[in-house]
């Protein structure tokens, strides 16, 4: 409700500078031509108005980002996203020196040299060491950037897996279902065609490899190991999203997809990360004062929320997408050893 009323309110803000700008050129033709001389007082309350409106709207911008800044890249708890997040400050530094820099001129300038009584524009016709300048400067910040984000991209996209654990993250409508590799690390085959009765994924049970597989409907990680996640879709495209590990990859049907990356912060230590128990407070907040008209109409009251890593659909496949997500766990490696070993491999399941 309060989204819907902010939203009428700038509609009928904006109708009535609108009907406000009609009413004045309205009232301009009806006094006919006039014949006004601009004088140097217009051009001093003009330029100022100016100013004022530039350098407001420039602090503005400062303000928001001190303000809302920590919600734009969230800082990584994978090894890859350090580098992101580098390549992300670099470039919003840049930006935001250039912006600023660049308003703060504009409208000083447009303020300090004004229309006055007697004064004559220059003519010139080109500067060569001014237009080298212009052109050189940008081209060599821009060709630093693009190299700075071809190497955090090729060390993303294209890292040495050798030592990487290997899973699979299967995508249907509206779930995730994950398979872990056994001892040899590798996954046995799979194809859609062998989709039946209890075998969900379509594995092949005549691959000797597929045997000591684990497939699970939670995910947990080892803490400082890289792993190796290959996607499958058996639907529709979906979008396999880890917002904390900057992780994003498309889940196709009839191809297999693949991210490395290495998470480096547990879930326990995550819940005592300040931000965290601040998001946690405000939400339970929420939850508590919902819960009471919940309690009074004599219904269940809500449970309490507790952080966790998510998998999220990023794709709008269908009706529950918004529901699509699946809990990760990062945890030691003692910790994830006995969950795994706690699992029924794909042999004792199909028995």
């Amino acid at each position: 409700m309060t989204t819907f009323l902010n939203f009428l309110i700038i509609v009928l803000t904006i109708i009535g500078i609108v009907q406000v700008v009609r009413i004045i050129e309205i009232a301009t033709k009806l006094k006919g031509p006039q014949d006004k001389i601009t004088t140097d007082q217009d051009n001093r309350y003009n330029a100022l108005a100016m100013l004022i409106v530039g350098l407001g709207f420039t602090a503005f911008v400062a303000y928001s980002f001190k303000l809302w800044g920590h919600l734009v890249l969230p800082d990584p708890v994978s090894v890859h996203g350090e580098g992101i997040k580098m390549l992300w400050d670099t470039t919003m530094i840049l930006i935001l020196v250039t912006f600023f820099i660049t308003q703060t001129l504009l409208f000083v300038f447009a303020y300090k040299y004004r229309g006055r009584e007697g004064n004559t524009a220059l003519f010139q016709t080109h500067n060569n060491k001014l237009e080298l300048l212009w052109t050189a400067v940008p081209a060599f910040i821009l060709t630093g950037l693009i190299l700075f984000g071809l190497s955090t991209w090729n060390k993303t996209m294209v890292p040495d897996t050798t030592n990487a654990k290997v899973m699979e993250v299967y995508a249907q409508q509206f779930n995730w279902t994950a398979r872990y590799a056994g001892d040899d690390n590798q996954l046995g085959k799979a194809h859609y065609t062998l989709i039946g009765g209890i075998n969900t994924l379509g594995v092949d049970e005549r691959d000797s490899l597929s045997y000591d597989d684990v497939i699970v409907r939670e995910i947990h990680l080892v803490k400082d190991q890289q792993v190796l996640m290959k996607f499958r879709s058996q639907d529709v495209i979906h979008s396999a999203y880890l917002p904390h590990f900057n992780v994003q990859m498309n889940c196709v049907p009839g191809m297999i997809t693949e991210f490395s990356f290495t998470p480096t912060t547990t879930t326990a230590d995550m819940r005592l990360n300040p931000d965290v128990v601040a998001k946690v407070n405000r939400i339970n907040k929420i939850r508590y004062d919902n819960s009471q008209e919940l309690i009074a109409k004599g219904e269940e009251p809500l449970e309490p929320y507790q952080f966790d890593y998510l998998l999220l659909c990023a794709k709008i496949c269908g009706a529950s997408h918004y529901n699509m997500q699946m809990k990760i766990v990062v945890e030691s490696e003692k910790d994830f050893n006995k969950w795994l070993n706690e699992q029924k491999t794909f042999s004792e399941v199909i028995q």
